[in-house]
């Protein structure tokens, strides 16, 4: 028998939130400036495995099985994290298990507890919030694996599962603890699932509450989230439906998230941060505001983005410092990403390739290519390209179209083979990422 107010339960599932059993509201009073307004953070890791994404987990799983779409299969699903977390101990109380193909940017804690909580992880060389049109991330690798007769993707990109847990959990926790008087409600966009689900119930409740999302700048580094190029690809991102919307970039953050934990005892996370931080700067400061903003996570599994991001955190167990040879090197390639003779535009290559003149150098893992490449390209992985030489034509004028999945690592394979004494290399920005979302033709790998 579950009883909230004993704290009682028969399983870790009854943990699971509701109305009757929410997640906390802290009251925010050092970090804000405001007279007037009152700001309140919905602290998300009291869910029962640390986040946000519980609620979705749980309820895409529960009314899979209530609609007979999941039986005795075990799951396979795309994640930056949270939802893979929430799956896998779901699953352990449930009798089923995970495996989660996730981009290899993710925090290394997050990737180790995945496996620690004892799911299947395929790291791939993917963005660090997966992309439906990437033929060989995260989301297309689920699809394959889904495919299996023994499997069953639930696909939280998707999953009508995935709002409607927020609508039918979180809208109504906010409602009833902040006794309807909510003004604002503001949380940061990923999959959408929470500031679409819970803002449809409370404007339900209310049509002046203000709906508000907060999403990161372009090549962004806080996990969980998506740039607002990265939100148009998201099937739950509706911006008709919201009030405004605030782009906050990576410092700003992390900044944040250190304030939170140090000024109101709050161990926020990253993603916490950026979206206090963009409810302070869209919020006007004036009586009877009162704002609920969303924490999807604590800060516990970020100690390395923590590190990176905020350098005096830095200690005996701190990540290695860069030597000034890799600084260096670091510098030349970053040089080289804006060099005309260097790098070739997606649109351009594509003519290029159209023409048949430039030989396609694929410098990814065999097995990312496998899953789909340029059509005709040739694959060297970038470690091999030293001793790969003879597979590349003995003209030195030869133009070269090297590529990876985002323009990254094929920028170090240019300036290797410039090295050797090849003149017309050039790498390709976007990489094939960029090249699948503008409809380019590609083709698996034999």
């Amino acid at each position: 028998m579950n009883d909230h107010t004993l704290r009682i339960y028969d399983s870790m599932l009854g943990l699971l939130s509701s109305a009757d059993n929410p997640t906390p509201m802290v009251r925010l009073n050092r970090v804000v400036d405001f007279e007037h307004t009152e700001v309140y953070a919905k602290l998300e890791w009291y869910n029962p495995f640390g986040s946000v994404k519980d609620r979705v987990a749980s309820n895409m799983v529960l009314q899979a099985r209530e609609q007979g779409e999941l039986t005795d299969q075990d799951l396979v699903e795309p994640t930056s994290g949270n939802t893979g977390l929430g799956l896998a101990m779901v699953g352990n109380a449930l009798g089923f298990s995970l495996t989660t193909p996730l981009s290899n940017e993710i925090p290394v804690e997050k990737r180790t507890m995945l496996r620690f909580f004892g799911a299947v992880v395929e790291e791939l060389e993917d963005d660090l919030c997966p992309a439906p049109w990437a033929p060989e991330g995260a989301i297309a690798r689920a699809t394959e694996i889904s495919e299996k007769p023994d499997f069953h993707m639930l696909n939280q990109y998707r999953n009508p599962s995935n709002p409607d847990a927020h609508y039918r959990t979180t809208g109504p926790e906010i409602w009833r603890q902040s006794e309807g008087t909510v003004t604002h409600f503001v949380a940061s966009m990923g999959t959408c699932g929470t500031i679409t689900g819970t803002g449809r119930f409370l404007k339900e409740q209310s049509p002046s509450i203000q709906v508000i999302g907060i999403h990161p700048a372009e090549g962004h580094d806080i996990p969980g989230v998506r740039s607002l190029r990265q939100l148009e690809q998201t099937e739950f991102f509706l911006p008709d439906e919201y009030d405004g919307t605030v782009e906050v970039g990576n410092q700003m953050a992390y900044e944040m998230s250190l304030r939170l934990n140090r000024e109101e005892s709050i161990p926020a996370g990253p993603s916490s941060g950026m979206a206090l931080a963009g409810a302070l700067a869209i919020v006007p400061d004036l009586p009877g505001n009162r704002v609920v903003v969303m924490f999807p996570d604590n800060a516990f599994k970020y100690a390395s983005s923590m590190a990176k991001h905020l350098p005096e955190l830095a200690g005996a167990g701190a990540p290695r410092v860069r030597s000034r040879r890799e600084e260096l090197l670091d510098a030349i390639i970053e040089t080289a990403r804006h060099n005309p003779h260097l790098a070739t535009e997606l649109t351009t290559a594509y003519e290029q390739w159209q023409t048949g003149e430039p030989v396609i150098v694929d410098v990814r893992e065999p097995e990312d290519f496998a899953r789909g490449h340029i059509p005709d390209a040739i694959n060297i992985p970038l470690f091999d390209l030293p001793s790969a030489l003879d597979r590349l034509p003995t003209d030195l004028d030869t133009p070269l179209l090297v590529v990876c999945q985002r323009g990254n690592i094929s920028l170090p394979g240019v300036l290797y083979l410039n090295s050797v004494g090849f003149r017309n290399a050039r790498s390709m920005t976007s990489g094939t990422n960029g090249w699948s979302e503008s409809g380019f033709p590609t083709e698996p790998g034999s």
